[in-house]
């Protein structure tokens, strides 16, 4: 016989359960940017946040999440993740991230804005192609002005 107790605890299991405060894939060429709502395809431009409560909302580039960030209660994020510009379709922490802004590296959304794991192959394609080099919150206030 179940009783009430063993009902809120398996409530509160599945509570736990359906709360996976992860990354979700990408489905380029499926998948629309919560922002401008342009179908995401380019592999290495594309962003996601992941909400405390799990919810996830997908951009075809950085620049989006950033103007997302605008109207949203940015208390309410956990994981603000980018594209790694050298490695197709793998996220990365963005906050973590060093970005690289080069007007020879165009991104979907024309802000020319590209994110790098470590720093040196941030600097390595600035060496190549120019540009300026960004940390998260250097680059949140770039976004401002």
């Amino acid at each position: 016989m179940q009783t009430p107790k063993h009902y809120s605890t398996l409530a509160l299991l599945l509570l736990f359960l359906n709360c996976n405060v992860s990354p979700k894939a990408i489905d380029y060429g499926g998948d629309g940017c919560h922002f401008c709502k342009m179908t995401i395809v380019d592999k290495v431009h594309a962003a996601e946040v992941v909400t405390k409560k799990g919810k996830v909302y997908k951009f075809d580039a950085t620049e989006c999440l950033i103007n997302f960030m605008e109207d949203f209660d940015t208390s309410e994020i956990e994981l603000y993740l980018s594209n790694n510009y050298t490695e197709p379709e793998a996220l990365i922490d963005a906050t973590k991230a060093t970005f690289l802004i080069s007007d020879n590296i165009p991104s979907p959304m024309g802000a020319f804005l590209s994110a790098f794991k470590n720093k040196t192959d941030a600097e390595t394609f600035q060496a190549e192609k120019g540009g300026d080099l960004y940390t998260w919150e250097t680059l949140l206030v770039k976004f401002k002005d």
